[in-house]
């Protein structure tokens, strides 16, 4: 009916998908107001974005918060109530807030405020609203913010790559006297991990495993709200590591995509994707990994049910088993107990947490083995490559560093990492170590040069070894300055100098061709 701000430009196929993942996809008696998300593949090629600071924020932001270039996120709040002057009988709409950032909370929040206001005033209370959210700071990584909409303010903080894994959120916020009191956002984007997880607690194990592979897995359930929470709290359960497979919190019938999910001719994507309608039920039966999930009832009567094909780990008895989650997390006891459920999902997050890092720590350790030595790094050769990555040499140093003597967890971890290795998350891990190493040496031979005696070097050396000198310098200086190498400002100063030096002791002729070079 209404896209806000008018002059964003959405393609016909982008609009059908949002329309279509924006209601329930299968008959939803409860009435009121539901609210779930979902994430849409960009279709049309690359636009450009209004965003300058796409480079920095994802710099900046943790691998998982980035802002994403070929997805959109959508974030529902849809209403059905009983109305006699609808054909139908209902009034059933959708409010939807498209975003490339996965800031689940905070929009879901900030249309909680709005939808209301919106069913009831329409499209003058949206120009409100926007005229608003476009006074709003940019999101920088680190930064708290104060949000001003609708008469409430907003108070969130934006994590940042160097915040401590598994350190909460900083509870103290800046201490102006805020009038009204501000809306304090604990999280921007956590989810209630133990509320997501309950109905499957005694599997966690195995589904961070799966998730860990990148295997496929489908979530059966029975709102797009359950669907998409259980989607997003998977996806974020290997947090600090990236999942980098494609994943669908709510996917319908009617999707694009649609046809390449369901075909038997080839094997199901490296995907997880929550689905609804029970036509997926036969349509899918077919996926390895089927979660299906009821609504939970306390009384222990509830429609759980939970369908997941799984290998055993070992051939011993020794497999990775869930029997010491139960124990260490307590979340089961909990349940009884009936704790906090803020305090369960901390020991939860704690819980993978400690599990993720147990299983990436020896390849972090292994990858920084690669690394040149510094004294190996000469000022006026290439800096020298970064070793290759070799999957036994890694298993060999797992005898002495393994997962095995920091996680109480006992299993076949080398065959765990032998499948991780042809997974899409080690592919992507790898990548981006690889590239900050990359930038590192090129920082390091950066700051040898600075340290180096220049006008000694330059003595014996003719003037086209000097002039091939000043060029490969300058285009040094350039990919530092647009790739923001982690280099010291006065060091990219210093050898902006040691150039200008050089091309002073040159015949003039040679100092006119550089200087217009």
């Amino acid at each position: 009916q209404l896209v806000y701000p008018y002059d964003f430009r959405l393609t016909e196929k982008e609009k059908t998908s949002i329309c279509y993942l924006s209601f329930p996809d299968s008959y939803s008696g409860g009435l009121g107001d539901t609210q779930f998300s979902f994430r849409l593949r960009q279709s049309g090629g690359q636009r450009t974005t209004p965003y300058e600071d796409d480079g920095e924020y994802n710099r900046e932001a943790p691998l998982t918060l980035q802002r994403e270039a070929a997805h959109y996120f959508g974030y529902v709040y849809f209403r059905q109530v009983k109305d006699s002057s609808m054909k139908r009988g209902y009034f059933q709409k959708s409010l939807v807030l498209v975003s490339r950032l996965p800031y689940v909370n905070l929009f879901q929040s900030l249309l909680q405020l709005i939808a209301p206001e919106y069913f009831d005033k329409l499209e003058p209370c949206l120009e409100a609203v926007c005229n608003e959210i476009d006074q709003w700071p940019p999101p920088v990584p680190g930064q708290t913010l104060n949000l001003p909409v609708m008469g409430v303010v907003i108070q969130v903080r934006i994590p940042s790559r160097v915040d401590k894994p598994g350190s909460s959120p900083v509870k103290q916020f800046n201490q102006e006297n805020l009038l009204p009191a501000p809306l304090v956002l604990p999280s921007i984007h956590e989810l209630d991990l133990f509320r997501c997880f309950q109905p499957v607690l005694i599997h966690i194990q195995m589904l961070w495993e799966l998730v860990l592979l990148g295997e496929p897995i489908v979530v059966m359930a029975p709102s797009p709200t359950v669907s998409s929470e259980m989607v997003l709290a998977l996806t974020s359960c290997l947090a600090p590591l990236r999942y980098c497979c494609d994943y669908r919190p709510y996917f319908t019938i009617h999707d694009s995509e649609f046809k390449e999910y369901t075909t038997r001719t080839q094997a199901p994507p490296n995907i997880v994707v929550g689905v609804t309608n029970p036509f997926f039920i036969k349509t899918l039966q077919h996926w390895p990994h089927i979660l299906r999930v009821g609504e939970l009832r306390m009384s222990g009567k509830g429609g759980i049910q939970v369908q997941l094909c799984w290998w055993t780990l070992s051939e011993d008895n020794s497999e990775l088993t869930v029997a010491h989650l139960c124990e260490r997390c307590l979340c089961l006891q909990g349940i009884q107990r009936k704790r906090p459920s803020e305090v369960q999902s901390a020991l939860l997050r704690r819980h993978l947490l400690e599990l993720t890092q147990s299983f990436i720590i020896p390849l972090e350790h292994y990858i920084a083995s690669l690394m040149p030595l510094q004294r190996a790094i000469t000022p006026w050769k290439n800096p020298p490559q970064i070793r290759p990555f070799r999957q036994e040499d890694f298993m060999k140093t797992l005898e002495h560093a393994g997962p095995q003597l920091t996680c109480v967890l006992k299993g076949d971890w080398l065959g765990l990492y032998r499948r991780f290795f042809k997974s899409p998350n080690f592919d992507g891990w790898y990548r981006q170590r690889h590239k900050e190493m990359t930038q590192k040496l090129e920082a390091l031979h950066l700051e040898a040069i600075c340290e180096a005696n220049i006008v000694a070097w330059m003595k014996d050396k003719s003037e086209v070894e000097i002039v091939d000198l000043v060029l490969k310098l300058r285009e040094k200086l350039v990919r530092a300055r647009c790739q923001h190498l982690p280099v010291k400002e006065e060091t990219l100063q210093r050898v902006g100098l040691y150039i200008e030096t050089i091309i002073g002791s040159l015949p003039e002729d040679l100092q006119t061709v550089l200087h217009h070079h």
